[in-house]
């Protein structure tokens, strides 16, 4: 990057002042020059332009059209490598591989299957909140015996997964997301997950049961299937981008409320809706910071910018989620009664919107009514400033939630 236009922002990787951060990247707008860990980029903090980028077809997913990599400047030491670079799925393919992968996990995410599995989700909730209350402690760590355990027995009862493997996968998926992991042993952890779950398709392929993994190996429109390769990146992305998200979601909803006890009350009265909630959560505090990342397959034009052919593209949805020509000058302000609050893009949008999103909202819609109604006097056992975010920079992830049942 020229050293003519500086980086508006470097991008904290300890995250110590995340509304901060937001805040510059919006006066940067709405197409701002970032360093992820010493690495350039730009990012796109304003709604017209996210919605504008996000269905060009000259911005690919695919690494190899980055020109930092294709140079060797950035490498498989890069902390942030595993996002980008994550095996052959729907994630990191377009075009029309993109459309062929997609459609086998949107089957396998079918509203039928999803109404199959709210009793799950429901059961999964009532045993977590059983265990918190007959535990007997005042002061929990809301994270830890709820946020954080919930989704992953979700997706695992989704992908057939015993449920004696959900620590692994649960240590796994902090290591690989925290930049206090050194790289080396990050490696390590994506190479032993691409182990457990091959393993786990192949097993699903002799032996399918009613499960995501195996519907996706065996998933038909009249087109070739996916290869074990395919189905093992989509597998890998869909745990860890629905398990994150749907923690962050849970957490940062409940902070919100239990900060704003009247509007609280306003749901409580069956005045309005825990989707408002959660809509207007997914928009202010979004569980994902920024989305990394697509590349300029040509030179790109967005108002008086030009993102040069092969420079990378970051969606900062948390900064998106504050646009006042969206939300009013107020978008800093939580408001459930907000009427633009479902028109947030937490979950991007485009081709590549995030295929779990209906999941990651029936979750938070389900297991919030039922922790507010156990526990009816929920409220924060520290000030709301000592709850801080772990060094992950993609993600909106609290390092713990303590809080006093009453």
């Amino acid at each position: 990057m020229s050293e003519t236009c500086p980086f508006a922002v470097a991008i904290d990787p300890m995250v110590g002042d995340l509304a901060g951060e937001t805040a510059r990247l919006r006066a940067a707008g709405p197409l701002a020059r970032i360093e992820l860990l010493g690495v350039p980029a730009w990012t796109v903090t304003e709604h017209a332009v996210a919605r504008q980028l996000l269905v060009d077809p000259r911005l690919i997913k695919d690494i190899n059209g980055w020109s930092l990599w294709n140079s060797g400047v950035v490498t498989r030491q890069w902390p942030l490598i595993g996002m980008i670079d994550a095996g052959r799925s729907m994630f990191t393919v377009d075009g029309a591989e993109h459309r062929r992968l997609r459609i086998k996990t949107t089957q396998a995410l079918s509203p039928r299957r999803l109404d199959e599995i709210r009793p799950t989700i429901e059961r999964l909730t009532v045993e977590l909140l059983d265990a918190i209350a007959a535990s007997g402690e005042d002061v929990v760590d809301l994270k830890e015996v709820f946020a954080y355990p919930l989704p992953m027995r979700v997706v695992g009862e989704l992908m057939g997964v015993d449920r004696a493997d959900h620590p692994m996968l649960l240590t796994w998926y902090k290591a690989f997301f925290s930049l206090m992991t050194p790289q080396d042993e990050r490696l390590r952890v994506i190479d032993e997950m691409d182990v457990y779950y091959t393993e786990l398709v192949r097993k699903k392929t002799a032996d399918p049961t009613d499960d995501l993994t195996s519907a996706l190996i065996f998933a038909a429109d009249g087109g070739d299937p996916l290869t074990e390769e395919e189905v093992v990146g989509n597998l890998k992305a869909l745990v860890a981008a629905g398990h994150e998200t749907t923690v962050g979601l849970v957490l940062n909803t409940v902070r919100a409320l239990l900060t704003r006890p009247e509007q609280l009350d306003k749901i409580r009265a069956g005045e309005f809706e825990w989707k408002n909630a959660v809509e207007e959560t997914l928009r202010w505090d979004s569980p994902v910071t920024h989305l990394l990342m697509r590349f300029a397959t040509e030179d790109i034009t967005v108002g008086d910018t030009v993102i040069e052919k092969g420079e990378g593209v970051v969606m900062s949805y948390r900064a998106i989620g504050r646009d006042t020509a969206i939300h009013g000058d107020d978008s800093d302000a939580f408001d459930i009664t907000r009427a633009t609050s479902h028109r947030h893009m937490t979950f991007g949008y485009g081709p590549h919107i995030c295929p779990g999103a209906a999941l990651s909202r029936l979750e938070a819609t389900i297991a919030l009514p039922a922790l507010f109604d156990r526990f009816p006097d929920l409220q924060l056992a520290v000030p709301v400033e000592e709850i801080r975010n772990l060094p992950v920079l993609t993600q909106n992830d609290l390092a713990s939630f303590p809080v006093r049942l009453g």
